[in-house]
């Protein structure tokens, strides 16, 4: 994998792991700004080629995009 793709990677796990935080604590805004960060991440991955395949359980994503 590129630097680039390792950077991408390690950003977006550090989002899933607050995600998860902010989940457990209830704090729905946090949630919703940690999923929409974690998405804009995908898609410069997916703009730059970068295979993303088993990097973020849907369900996750999902559950972020369900709290408002």
């Amino acid at each position: 994998m590129s630097e680039f793709g390792t950077t991408l990677r390690s950003q977006i796990e550090q989002r899933l792991a607050a995600l998860v935080v902010a989940l457990d604590a209830g704090h729905d805004h946090e949630v919703h700004l940690h999923g929409a960060r974690i998405r804009d991440l995908l898609e410069t991955a997916a703009r730059h080629g970068v295979d993303t395949d088993g990097w973020v359980d849907p369900a996750v994503l999902d559950s972020a995009a369900l709290t408002n």
